[in-house]
């Protein structure tokens, strides 16, 4: 395959295969500095009403206890904006100096007042001077550029007051809220994404204004990290080297949260991006700083990493997703959805309630086995026997000197190492699992061989740099037309189940967000129960593949952080829906608190439950609503009726 020109894709990062960070400039908040040689940086942003005072003075030092380095408020009106100043002097008195960061939408006199007061505001151009109406309209290049003037001149004053006062600025595009101009001329893509906010920055400069700070927020990992590389890509063209906000936007609550964040932000933080970062889980904000220090403080000694091949092209387009084409060898590849691997090659299975959590229930009255949603698809067992029928549809590995003896047509497969496999006296006519890493595919011999098309290779690596080593073995496989499918193993020791689901979220999401792999196979070395262990590992590995859209296995939740905007309890109601729907397969349903994460931030859902007033929720089908004004205590229900008249309700078992 011929490689493209690299330097037509590597400006999105300082290298694919050697970790260093990308080098934006410095920008001065208040008196902890970001980009530049400064570390990554973590934030957060309060969930109080910002006219209360003591409520929110409270809230922010307890989220700057638990490491946040500054803590945005949000400043919807006038009057919230005034009141940054009463905030600030309060913690001042009880001895903190965070920088406050105030939340701008729709309201460009209250970004002008907070612009005085506070060390950052944060603006975002999908609203801040359009209406967004989800009109389709015709531009010529005169009408458009009309509406840049209009815009300049309606920024241009919070721009002055921020130079005038020594304030940064954060431009924040979100993928939901692009407005009706952009999306017209742009579309719904990364591009439009990176244009909303390159418009803004364009005035800045012009304005001799570089306090700035950009991020490109989109609930859809795929989209994040697209625009987010684009944005670099954009930058470089134009001589700008602005830091960068991390952040996946609605990412819901409890492990899903942490996993969808993970892939997003670890993804761009492998490949050296990121300035700051805030992780969005609904939940109290203290618990978002823990989660963005775990993912951050990964890469403080990432830079000694055992060298990686460079890249001397890339064959792949980085801003596009293109699943890497792959043929099928029983059910493994090509279109198949990735398949996930239980490793239970350290405990001995004994009876049917050891594959429990692989998400197989044996029933003894039925003699049956009951699959849940998120059942493996191949069990490994190293050296020891299954002492029973498997179940119909999973495979079972055993390594090459245990299937010898394994019973003849019992769907079981041999796992070899590279070596083994070529001197092999007897292998599968089926399908030959191979473990591989990147010095057996940049072994000589390996170019030499004909690679049998029974294998499956499970790409291994024990490099601390291991993502990128990983996806450097991908493009070699690209470059020399091996097609083979591939599952993707990593091992992992002496982690928390936090930062468990934390790095393999990045080092797995990473690569399927590329369109590489098709399975995953994850060991965990812990204190855990070994059922326990096993159950977190089913678990997250489906959860990665679901935060990568690359197999769909539960209900989403489109859940916005709570903020001072929220008009119900996020967390309550969330927990309310996601118990009366979460056995939907696939159906992805938005909760949002108030309208500024309505329609548009959801705009990947197939539902939406969105406050419009105290004790009022809208309900939206897509991003059409369907009943307005529609009581709190009745609107969970409604919400299930909308789904059920879809035909998209399924009775829970």
């Amino acid at each position: 395959m011929k490689y493209q020109d690299i330097n037509s894709y590597k400006k999105y990062c300082s290298s694919l295969t050697k970790y260093s960070r990308y080098k934006t400039r410095e920008v001065k908040i208040g008196n902890i500095p970001m980009g530049g040689n400064n570390p990554i940086r973590i934030q957060s942003m309060t969930t109080t009403d910002t006219m209360n005072t003591m409520a929110t003075v409270e809230q922010t030092i307890s989220m700057v206890e638990a490491g946040c380095e500054y803590v945005r408020i949000t400043a919807p009106s006038k009057k919230d904006a005034e009141n940054l100043a009463n905030i600030k002097k309060e913690l001042k008195i009880r001895g903190y100096n965070v920088p406050l960061v105030a939340d701008i939408h729709f309201t460009p006199n209250a970004a002008e007042i907070a612009a005085r007061i506070v060390e950052k505001v944060r603006v975002n151009p999908g609203n801040y001077a359009d209406k967004k109406k989800f009109e389709t309209i015709e531009y010529t290049d005169n009408t458009y550029e009309a509406e840049l003037e209009r815009i300049r001149e309606k920024f241009s004053p919070l721009v002055k007051i921020c130079k005038e006062y020594g304030t940064a600025m954060r431009i924040g595009t979100n993928h939901g809220s692009l407005s009706d101009r952009i999306m017209s001329r742009f579309g719904d893509t990364p591009l439009g994404m990176v244009e909303s906010a390159l418009e803004f920055v364009r005035i800045c400069e012009d304005l001799n204004y570089h306090e700035i700070v950009l991020s490109m927020k989109a609930s859809n990992t795929q989209v994040m990290i697209q625009a987010y590389r684009l944005l670099i890509q954009k930058m470089e063209e134009e001589a700008m080297n602005y830091p960068i906000h991390l952040g996946v936007t609605e990412a819901g609550d409890g492990e899903d949260g942490r996993i969808k964040s993970a892939v997003g932000i670890g993804t761009l933080l492998e490949d050296g991006i990121g300035d700051t970062i805030r992780v969005s889980l609904t939940e109290p904000p203290e618990n978002e700083a823990p989660v963005a220090i775990d993912l951050a403080d990964r890469y403080e000694k990432r830079a000694g990493h055992k060298p990686i091949i460079p890249v001397e092209g890339i064959p792949k387009n980085p801003y596009e997703y293109e699943k890497y084409s792959t043929f099928e060898i029983n059910g493994i590849g090509d279109a198949n959805v990735p398949v996930v691997v239980a490793d239970y090659s350290k405990n001995k299975i004994n009876d049917y309630s050891d594959l429990k959590p692989g998400g197989y229930n044996y029933s003894p009255e039925l003699d049956k086995w009951n699959l849940t949603e998120s059942a493996c698809d191949i069990l490994y067992l190293g050296k020891y026997i299954l002492p029973f029928e498997p179940p119909q549809n999973i495979k079972v590995i055993y390594d090459f000197d245990a299937w010898k003896d394994v019973k003849p047509g019992t769907d079981t497969y041999p796992l070899f190492t590279y070596k083994e496999y070529l001197n092999a006296p007897v292998k599968s006519e089926r399908l030959n699992f191979v473990r591989i890493n990147i010095d057996d595919v940049f072994y000589d011999e390996f170019r030499k061989e004909k690679i049998d098309k029974t294998i499956v290779f499970i790409l291994t690596t024990n490099n601390n740099h291991g993502m990128p080593e990983q996806r450097r073995v991908f493009f070699r496989f690209m470059e020399m037309g091996i097609r083979n499918p591939v599952i993707i193993k990593r091992d992992y020791t002496g982690l928390t189940e936090d930062r468990f689901m934390l790095y393999s979220s990045t080092d797995l999401g990473g690569l399927f967000i590329d369109g590489f792999g098709d399975g995953v196979w994850v060991t965990n070395v812990s204190e855990k129960d070994f059922i326990e262990n096993q159950t977190l590992i089913n678990r997250t590995l489906f959860g990665i593949l679901q935060a990568a859209r690359v197999r769909i296995s539960k209900t989403e939740y489109i859940a916005c952080p709570s903020c001072g905007r929220t008009l119900f309890d996020l967390v309550e109601v969330t927990d309310k829906i996601r118990k009366r729907t979460q056995h939907l397969k696939g159906v992805k349903i938005g909760i949002m608190g108030c309208i500024v994460n309505g329609p548009g931030e959801m705009a990947d859902a197939d539902y939406g439950y969105v406050g419009s007033g105290v004790g009022k929720i809208t309900l939206y089908r897509g991003k059409d609503v369907v009943m307005r004004s529609v009581d709190s205590k009745y609107a969970v229900d409604e919400l299930i009726n909308l789904i059920k008249e879809d035909n998209n309700w399924a009775e829970p078992k």
